[in-house]
C-alpha cells in the first residue's frame, strides 16, 4: 500500500500504537462520491483496553492529515461484541467500507456479521433530514 491510504494507516499507528486493531475508510470516499468540501471518514478500531477520549483526537489533530486535498476525519471506536447491536458508524462501514489495515481479520469478520444482519432484514437503514441512521427491525 502506498499514497494517502498508507499515510492514514501510518498516522493511525503513530496515534494508537500496538492497540490499533484496524482502519476502515467509509462514506463518500468509499462510495466514490467525493465532492469539493467532502472529508474522508476513517473508522479507527482500537483495543478495548484503550479508552476513547479526546486525547486520541488531539493526537490525531496535532498534525491534520489530507487525502488528495480532502480532510481526513477519524472516528475512534472499539470492535463491537458479537451480541452487541452495532452502532450506526459500524453499520455504515459494513455497507461501503474498505479495510485499509487490520490485525487477525477481526474487523473484516465483524463487518461480515453486520452485513448478514442487514441482509437478513434485522438491521434497517432509515433517513432523517438526509442523514442515515440504523434501527433493529420490528
Amino acid at each position: 500500500m502506498s499514497g494517502p491510504a498508507a499515510d492514514a494507516v501510518e498516522k493511525a499507528v503513530e496515534t494508537v500504537g500496538d492497540g490499533l486493531v484496524g482502519v476502515v475508510a467509509f462514506g463518500s470516499w468509499a462510495r466514490d462520491e467525493l465532492r469539493t468540501g467532502s472529508d474522508v471518514d476513517l473508522l479507527l478500531v482500537v483495543e478495548d483496553g484503550i479508552p476513547i477520549r479526546r486525547a486520541l483526537y488531539r493526537g490525531w489533530d496535532a498534525a491534520p492529515l489530507r487525502w488528495n486535498a480532502h480532510r481526513v476525519e477519524p472516528h475512534f471506536v472499539h470492535l463491537p461484541a458479537e451480541d452487541d447491536e452495532p452502532s450506526g458508524l459500524w453499520a455504515e462501514a459494513s455497507v461501503d467500507g474498505v479495510v485499509l489495515f487490520e490485525r487477525e481479520l477481526r474487523v473484516s469478520r465483524r463487518l461480515v456479521e453486520i452485513r448478514r444482519e442487514i441482509a437478513a432484514g434485522r438491521l434497517v437503514r432509515r433517513h432523517c433530514h438526509g442523514h442515515p441512521y440504523w434501527v433493529e427491525a420490528a
